[in-house]
């Protein structure tokens, strides 16, 4: 079964080698990437977020990625964690 987004969530920073990742809910799944790096890595970037977002078994979810030249597994573990966040209630 599909994991939904609840609410908005974010996680990381725009400190020079992180990104910011905002997930919000969404009727399909949306990718935005904001990125100083974009002509070279925009491409890998959003391939990452897609993975992620397969492997987790999610759907109704807009991404927005503000980076700042973050590697890979930054870019990873940033996204699950606002996935994460964004699964809990609030309360929690």
């Amino acid at each position: 079964m599909p994991l939904q987004v609840k609410r908005i969530a974010e996680a990381g920073s725009l400190e020079s080698g992180d990104l910011l990742v905002v997930v919000a809910p969404s009727e399909g799944v949306s990718i935005e990437v904001t990125s100083s790096v974009e002509r070279q890595f925009g491409d890998r970037i959003r391939q990452i977020v897609s993975e992620v977002i397969q492997s987790m078994s999610v759907s109704g979810v807009s991404v927005k990625i503000q980076d700042r030249g973050a590697l890979d597994y930054v870019i990873m573990a940033r996204l699950i964690t606002a996935l994460r966040r964004s699964f809990e209630d609030e309360a929690a």
